[in-house]
């Protein structure tokens, strides 16, 4: 075995790590800030903290179809920064803003017009539904508000990751996600004069750190003047041919990455109705003791999207090839540091949510440790579809991802939830299995080098 095959040398992994940790330590900050927030909303009570957590759903929903939009622009936008094409970069960032305003639409329809008809879908056979529903609609509508300041934050912030720089969207993130704990603190339970508002403190809280993380970045965007910055001084034009073609690429993109965001939600939907409002806190509140740990997924993702893409449009098709092996090899090592990280995370389950019933905590915990379990498949499977869409082939992930999860996943999860009894653990691990599956699929896939372009060459 040639190791030096495999594995990179200690100046290529020094500079993954260089984008990748910024990138993870900004994730973690959030995710952090994010248990404190759980653990505050858990004091108001299981239901409470239910009806944030199914409204929370239609965010993150809107945050897969803005991040995928922006991934999309992306792939574009670090090729022509490896090409130095001022230009082509402009384009793939007026695509990310044009897009992403867009998908603000059904979001702001959701969060106004329907947000009871969609929460019930939720929580269908929940013996707590009504209760858990009435506090999900008070913290929806509040947070329709947070729409546009994020669209515009999550457009600058990935692309100048997309740029490789990484320093200025953490520091951003530290002050926001700061910010958005001591505002919490004081609107949850009412201090410094401010009366206490329940789930909606914590929605407002939201509003305000997500605001001011936006005008921030407006002033980032205005001081340093990016190359990806369109102005109003400039005469600027959309390249209607490289917008179609992103467009058809960001198609596949979101057909994946909506196929699985929709059967996530459908699987939460499904293991919400298999008790009442304990179920619904417990697994709420595994995911959110696992968002400590899925850090590596955005950091490893955008790392090897910038470092390939950046190759690629450099016109190193050659060493584009070694350093995607490098990569995959790394992040197999790094998926088992994870999953030791993981299983350190569930001693902080009885602390943080301590004011949570006995049942909501022993699903927490042996979910937590499901999820370490998982995350060496899941790392890999995360570097093996950023390699290839790094390349434009994003056909890999709508062909393999999406139709596994469509043609088996989700009948076996209709099935498990019809025709049989078991807890929401162990269908959440029955129906994950089929992760091993498409990581096999996926390594022949590669094999074919669809991924191997040099699209600004292409546009050309």
């Amino acid at each position: 075995m040639n190791v030096k095959r495999i594995f990179g040398s200690v100046s290529f992994y020094k500079a993954a790590l260089s984008i990748a940790l910024p990138i993870m330590l900004q994730q973690l900050i959030q995710s952090l800030v994010s248990l404190v927030d759980n653990f505050m909303v858990s004091g108001l009570g299981d239901v409470s903290m239910s009806g944030v957590n199914i409204a929370g759903q239609i965010l993150f929903v809107f945050l897969i179809f803005t991040n995928t939009i922006c991934m999309t622009g992306g792939i574009f936008l670090t090729q022509f920064f490896g090409a130095k094409e001022r230009s082509g970069m402009q384009q793939a960032f007026s695509f990310k803003l044009i897009m992403g305003l867009l998908v603000l639409i059904p979001y702001f329809m959701v969060c106004l017009a329907y947000p009871k008809q969609i929460l019930s879908l939720l929580v269908v056979g929940n013996t707590q539904a009504d209760a858990i529903i009435s506090e999900g609609v008070r913290y929806i509508r509040i947070m329709s508000l947070v729409g546009i300041p994020m669209t515009f934050s999550i457009c600058i912030a990935s692309s100048l990751r997309d740029m490789g720089k990484v320093r200025l969207p953490l520091a951003v993130t530290v002050v926001a996600t700061l910010s958005n704990t001591v505002c919490n603190y004081i609107m949850i339970y009412g201090h410094f004069g401010i009366p206490a508002m329940g789930v909606r403190g914590a929605a407002f809280a939201t509003v305000i750190a997500r605001t001011l993380e936006f005008l921030i970045f407006a002033v980032i965007y205005m001081k340093i003047k990016p190359q990806f910055g369109i102005w109003l001084s400039e005469k600027f034009r959309i390249d209607v041919v490289l917008f179609r073609e992103m467009l058809k690429k960001g198609a596949l993109v979101l057909f994946c990455e909506m196929t699985w965001a929709v059967s996530e939600t459908i699987i939460t939907a499904i293991y919400n109705g298999r008790g009442g409002a304990d179920v619904v806190s417990g697994m709420a509140a595994s995911f959110a003791i696992a968002n400590l740990f899925f850090v590596a997924f955005n950091g490893i993702c955008t790392t090897t999207v910038v470092l390939i893409g950046k190759t690629l449009g450099e016109g190193e098709l050659s060493r584009a090839r070694q350093e995607k092996t490098w990569l995959l090899s790394g992040s197999a090592v790094f998926g088992v540091m994870m999953t030791l990280f993981g299983m350190v995370t569930t001693l902080a389950v009885p602390i943080v949510y301590a004011r949570l019933s006995v049942n909501a905590i022993d699903i927490c915990r042996r979910m937590v440790i499901l999820l370490s379990l998982f995350m060496p498949i899941w790392v890999y499977m995360n570097t093996q579809m950023s390699v290839a869409r790094a390349g434009g082939d994003t056909k890999m992930g709508a062909c393999v991802d999406a139709s596994i999860n469509i043609i088996v996943m989700l009948p076996m999860l209709f099935m498990l939830a019809r025709y049989t009894g078991i807890g929401p653990v162990e269908m959440y691990l029955c129906v994950k299995l089929l992760d091993i599956i498409k990581i096999v699929i996926f390594q022949f896939w590669m094999k074919k080098e669809r991924w191997l372009r040099n699209l600004t060459v292409e546009h050309e």
